[in-house]
C-alpha cells in the first residue's frame, strides 16, 4: 500500500465498522474451529498495524509478517523483534509443519501469485491446523480504493476456492461477507467513477460513519458473517479451510 494508506488505516481501525467487524468475525470463527490454545502458534501475515495480532496474542502465541517499511514500524511499536518477519526471498523463515493458525486479512489480493502464497500456509501448518482469509469480492467494485492499495485482483467465490484444493484442505467455511452494504458500495464507487476523478482525501472508505450507524453496520457484517446461507454476492469474501 501507499505510505499514507497505513496513516489512514491506523487512524480509523479501532474503532471504524468495516476493521473491527473484520476482526470480529476473525477472532469467532478461530474461536468456533479451535478455539486456540496458549502453546499453539499463530501466523498473521499481512499484519498492517498489528492491531490483530495483538488481540489474538490474548489467545495464543502469535508471529507477525510484513514487508512494507510503513507496516514493520507500526509492528516494532507494538511486538517483540523475535516475534517480527520478513520473507526471506519468497518463502516465511519457519519450518514446516510448525504453525497451528494463518491469518490472512485482505493480503491475498496484494500479491502476485497468490497461488504460491497457498501453497505456503500448507506448508508451514500443522496437519489439522487452520487457514483464515478475507479477500476483496467482485470486480464490478473495482475503483480508485483498490488502486490506492495496490490490489492485483478482487475475487468471486469459486476463484477463491480454487486456491484450496479439497486433497488439501478440508473447507470449514466459504461466504461472501459485507451483504448488506453491497448495493451502496456499488453505487458510491461508480459515481466516483464516472463523476468525481478528484476525491483525495475524501473517500467514504476513510471517513467514521456516526456512532449508531456505525455499530449497526458492525453488528450486521459479523452476525451475516456466520450464516451457512450462500449469498450470492459481497463486498468481501471469507474463507476459514482446514490443513488436511
Amino acid at each position: 500500500m501507499n505510505a499514507d494508506e497505513y496513516t489512514n488505516l491506523a487512524r480509523i481501525e479501532a474503532t471504524h465498522w468495516y476493521y473491527a467487524g473484520k476482526r470480529d468475525f476473525a477472532r469467532g470463527w478461530l474461536q468456533r474451529v479451535g478455539p486456540p490454545q496458549p502453546a499453539d502458534v499463530l501466523l498473521d501475515c499481512g499484519a498492517g498495524t498489528g492491531i490483530f495480532a495483538e488481540e489474538m496474542s490474548a489467545h495464543c502465541q502469535v508471529l507477525v509478517l510484513d514487508d512494507h517499511e510503513e507496516a514493520l514500524r507500526l509492528l516494532r511499536a507494538r511486538f517483540r523483534p523475535e516475534q517480527i518477519l520478513s520473507l526471506a526471498g519468497d518463502q516465511v523463515p519457519l519450518p514446516a509443519d510448525s504453525l497451528d493458525y494463518i491469518t490472512a486479512l485482505d493480503v491475498l489480493e496484494h500479491t502476485p501469485d497468490d497461488r504460491a502464497v497457498v501453497a505456503g500456509f500448507q506448508r508451514l501448518l500443522k496437519s489439522g491446523g487452520v487457514a483464515l482469509v478475507t479477500v476483496p469480492a467482485g470486480l464490478a467494485l473495482w475503483s480508485d480504493w483498490d488502486v490506492a492499495l495496490h490490489h492485483f485482483r478482487r475475487y468471486n467465490r469459486a476463484q477463491l476456492k480454487a486456491l484450496f484444493p479439497t486433497e488439501q484442505w478440508e473447507l470449514v467455511y466459504v461466504n461472501y461477507t459485507n451483504v448488506v452494504v453491497y448495493p451502496i458500495v456499488w453505487l458510491v464507487r461508480k459515481w466516483r467513477r464516472w463523476f468525481s476523478r478528484d476525491l483525495a482525501g475524501a473517500r467514504s472508505e476513510d471517513q467514521l460513519p456516526v456512532p449508531w450507524l456505525n455499530a449497526l453496520l458492525r453488528e450486521l457484517m459479523v452476525r451475516l458473517a456466520y450464516w451457512r446461507l450462500p449469498f450470492p454476492f459481497g463486498v468481501n469474501l471469507l474463507l476459514v479451510a482446514r490443513k488436511r
